[in-house]
């Protein structure tokens, strides 16, 4: 039987991976400035270089990672309080709109960053530090 060859280790290890997300960090060397301004991502890391949009569409991820968010950890709750008397519909409808359009800003970064992270979780081999094209730092710093 053929045996597949072994993939070399990773440098840059799935957990790290993982925290660097958590924290809003570059997956590949740790850098913390990828956004320049509130909302637009840099098009490479301005640490290491690494290419962080990754073609047309990539972000639709994010887009329905924060859509989900907002509906599981903003809207429903909403909708609960509501339909237990907990808030007046009034106010709930209300709230829910402010929250609807709201919580999408606030949660804007953390969710292209959760996507980077979802992204190089999956597929570690694909980080430039990874594959070899970058000096990474030995220690697994976040």
């Amino acid at each position: 039987m053929k045996q597949e060859p072994e993939s070399p280790p990773l440098v840059i290890s799935r957990k790290v991976i993982f925290w660097r997300g958590v924290f809003h960090r570059c997956p590949n060397c740790g850098g913390h400035n990828l956004f320049q301004g509130r909302f637009a991502l840099h098009r490479k890391c301005p640490d290491c270089g690494m290419v962080l949009e990754r073609g047309e569409g990539f972000f639709l991820g994010s887009m329905s990672l924060n859509y989900g968010v907002t509906l599981v950890a903003f809207l429903t709750p909403v909708l609960v309080a509501a339909l237990r008397g907990w808030i007046p519909p009034n106010a709930a409808v209300g709230l829910a709109l402010i929250g609807a359009v709201g919580f999408p800003i606030l949660f804007y970064r953390t969710s292209r960053c959760w996507w980077l992270m979802a992204y190089f979780y999956c597929l570690p081999h694909e980080l430039p530090a990874n594959r070899g094209g970058f000096d990474a730092p030995e220690s697994e710093e976040f």
